[in-house]
């Protein structure tokens, strides 16, 4: 494998990588031969698009291959039973839906694996992973109280205040993730008609667009013009700051930096709510729905291919759960 395939490859690990360090090929996988180590690359490259879940995928087909190898198997002798077992062997440490995502990550692959004509059948596609139900989401959210008394903790008489304001807005009223709030560009809170609009570039390659809310508008301006960031639209909306200083640096916010940004606030309102950047995704679509929003459009606004998966975020029923509880009168 190397300059005929269009891949530099180098030993590492006991494996190969490519030349840019996007993956490490196990060796059970290299064992088998210069198709499978593409394909394997193949596979992460150009049929993950999500980083996070190239990560993710990538984290756990290594773990199977070096429990594999520990065993002494290779690539065309692993079947089903294999599969089984070390789907059984890890669930006792793990989340069930930490176990699915081992198991669909392994089944992925082989069927690019078997597809691409490097082994005969998946010996992944019989095994089934643990039942895991899922009606609410455990996601953190901030009650209407708790969220207003966060905006007015903020203190926005310096440019620090005025951008975690600006970005907290951002992730509460357009149900943005935090990737799709730290990706936006000056040019992409714009104009039409009457109203300000955000355009969001979420996974999966969705773009929404949406008319800001009037809070929205109002703090967004408020950042943007004293940090002198109006008309340049090819700079990143939020960015960092150098140091202790009140200066931006150009360089983009980070999800870590944004992440402690919130849990600072959130202390220093006195909100014990352990909060994170998604809380506001779910605080936002709770809060539309409980003031007579509809599911179907707070499944459109926020990008979810189904509105199950908006239900999740939608937690109007732990105000009536905490209701009945009280019932209890020892």
């Amino acid at each position: 494998m190397g300059e005929e395939s269009g891949l530099v490859v180098r030993p590492d690990s006991g494996g190969l990588t490519l030349e840019s360090g996007l993956e490490v090929v196990p060796a059970v996988v290299a064992q088998a031969g210069q198709r499978a180590a593409y394909r394997f690359l193949e596979f992460f490259a150009a049929q993950i698009r999500n980083r996070h879940t190239r990560r993710a995928y990538h984290r756990n087909v290594t773990h199977f291959f070096s429990w594999a190898e520990y065993r002494g198997l290779y690539l065309d002798t692993l079947t089903s039973v294999h599969v089984a077992a070390y789907i059984e062997e890890i669930s006792p440490g793990l989340a069930k839906p930490s176990v699915k995502q081992h198991l669909a990550a392994i089944r992925m692959l082989f069927d690019w694996l078997m597809v691409g004509g490097v082994i005969r059948l998946n010996p992944a596609d019989p095994v089934r992973g643990p039942k895991h139900v899922v009606k609410k989401g455990r996601t953190p959210v901030l009650t209407e109280t708790e969220a207003k008394d966060l905006f007015a903790s903020i203190d926005t008489g310096n440019l620090p205040g005025l951008r975690d304001r600006a970005l907290i807005a951002v992730l509460l009223y357009s149900f943005a993730r935090i990737e799709a709030a730290l990706g936006l560009n000056g040019e992409a809170y714009y104009c039409q008609g009457k109203r300000w609009w955000l355009r969001l570039h979420e996974k999966n390659g969705k773009v929404i667009e949406m008319p800001c809310h009037h809070k929205l508008e109002e703090y967004l301006d408020a950042y943007v013009n004293a940090a002198g960031l109006a008309g340049n639209e090819k700079a990143p909306l939020f960015q960092s700051f150098r140091g202790r200083s009140m200066q931006l640096t150009g360089r983009r916010m980070q999800p870590s930096d944004a992440w402690r940004m919130i849990r600072r606030r959130a202390a220093q309102a006195g909100i014990a709510t352990k909060i994170g950047c998604h809380s506001f995704r779910a605080t936002g679509i709770t809060n539309y729905l409980q003031n007579g929003g509809k599911l179907e459009t707070a499944q459109r606004m926020a990008g979810h291919e189904s509105a199950r998966t908006t239900g999740l975020y939608d937690r109007r029923d732990d105000d009536l759960s905490l209701d009945e509880i009280e019932r209890i009168s020892i």
